[in-house]
């Protein structure tokens, strides 16, 4: 069988970034896929710390970075412990609040933790970087700053940075106006000291980064490149990356991994193939077949459920998807005694929750009253007669049922339903 070329291999790639629909603007295409055919690219993607865990709306340029170093290249995942201070106007209407350095310092340790899972480090020909620009930012004065950096960029040059001019009419603070120059100089540094000649970001860093290209090619740093991702959309017009209690976040104490499963399963049929081309590793023979279920028998979600998988996977790990599943699974048989305590948590959080004296065993009907699971006595012994509530699962028909301690999982807890997806949990304290 004949081997593929160098050149075929590095235009194969940037074509399956293509097919994904990852690419949404590139400088110089030709010239980059030459620089891929005849050696590693070392690129790098920034992330700024203004919150103590990323959420998913930074997934698609992690795993951008991760693609890059399976296709043998060395990504550097670049912490704007700097530029975390200052704030980036891109794609914002007002200004960031500021945040402390001790908070920023927190917060950059917490991102470095979450992307080491994504990026191989320790790999043997292309290993990882992870590289903070406060190590550079900080030790720069003013006059450095303004003589050196800032007299490569004219006001009119900024100003019709896309970043920068949709936030006029509202007003921009010098603070976030120079955010543009501090990543400039962010890929001029990497350029010069780590040999990176590619930046990548979503599509609304598009002024970002060209700016970084002109101060390279201003300060005789070398031929560098860029490329864009498209900003993630839903096709109901919902911002991507939020569900109803707020951001999806990578960190599985602010947003669990059932929550965190279940916001993918929930995904739109007219979404899911873009998103298992965006966040997934499936080949095209896998989404191919995906997509053929998904249009025969939608009322299957195979697609939905492997999205799910594989997110959670990348994101949680193997027994996080196992967990997910298991709740799952328990939530829509009703068979909530099989879950360990930590699921049977997680999979009611958020659901309504009432709490009563470890030494009682009350009455079912004064229990759904106090869970709010029905408004009144009157309504809480019909539902009882005509088989809507359960406890643990199992129907009661009694309106005599007392809730003994032996019907406690794990010692404290009893979960009651309402009808088929009302879950009421009632905690003995």
């Amino acid at each position: 069988m004949t081997q593929p070329t160098v050149t075929g291999i590095a235009a194969d790639f940037l074509e399956e970034l293509e097919y994904r629909g990852l690419i949404h603007q590139t400088t110089n295409r030709e010239a980059l896929l030459e620089k891929m055919t005849n050696d590693r690219v070392v690129l790098y993607c920034g992330f700024d710390p203004t919150a103590d865990s990323l959420h998913i709306g930074s997934l698609l340029p992690i795993l951008m970075l991760r693609r890059f170093q399976q296709a043998g290249h060395n990504p550097i995942a670049l912490v704007g412990g700097g530029t975390g201070l200052i704030g980036d106007p891109s794609g914002r209407s007002t200004e960031r609040s500021l945040n402390s350095d001790d908070t920023v310092a927190q917060w950059t340790d917490s991102l470095k933790r979450q992307l080491s899972r994504f990026l191989d480090f320790n790999a043997q020909d292309n290993p990882a970087k992870l590289v903070s620009n406060y190590d550079w930012l900080a030790p720069l004065d003013i006059i450095t700053f303004l003589r050196d950096i800032g007299k490569n960029f004219t006001v009119n040059y900024m100003l019709a940075k896309d970043s920068v001019d949709s936030r006029l009419a509202n007003g921009i603070s010098f603070t976030e106006f120079s955010y543009m120059i501090l990543q400039a100089y962010d890929f001029y540094r990497l350029r010069t000291e780590h040999n990176c000649a590619l930046q990548i970001g979503g599509s609304d860093q598009w002024g970002n980064i060209t700016a970084g290209l002109d101060l390279i090619g201003k300060m005789g740093g070398g031929d560098a490149y860029g490329i864009t991702m498209p900003l993630v959309t839903k096709s109901d017009g919902k911002k991507f990356g939020k569900s109803e209690s707020g951001a999806v976040w990578l960190d599985s104490t602010k947003t669990s991994v059932y929550t965190f499963y279940q916001f993918w399963i929930n995904t739109d049929d007219s979404d899911v193939i873009k998103f298992l081309k965006y966040f997934t590793f499936l080949d095209r023979a896998q989404i191919a077949a995906l997509e053929t279920e998904l249009n025969e028998r939608p009322e299957k979600r195979a697609a939905q459920r492997e999205l799910a998988r594989e997110v959670t996977r990348l994101v949680h790990g193997d027994a996080a998807v196992e967990s997910a599943e298991r709740i799952t699974e328990a939530l829509f048989s009703g068979d909530v005694t099989k879950l360990n305590e930590a699921e049977l948590v997680e999979a009611l959080a958020g659901m309504p929750t009432a709490e009563h004296a470890a030494g009682e065993e009350p009455l079912l009907i004064d229990l759904l009253i106090a869970a709010k699971a029905a408004p009144s006595k009157r309504q809480a012994r019909q539902d009882i007669e005509s088989g809507a509530v359960y406890v643990n699962g199992e129907k009661t028909t009694s309106i005599e049922a007392v809730v003994s301690a032996s019907q406690r999982l794990h010692g404290q807890y009893v979960v009651l339903r309402r009808g088929k997806k009302n879950y009421y949990l009632v905690r003995f304290v």
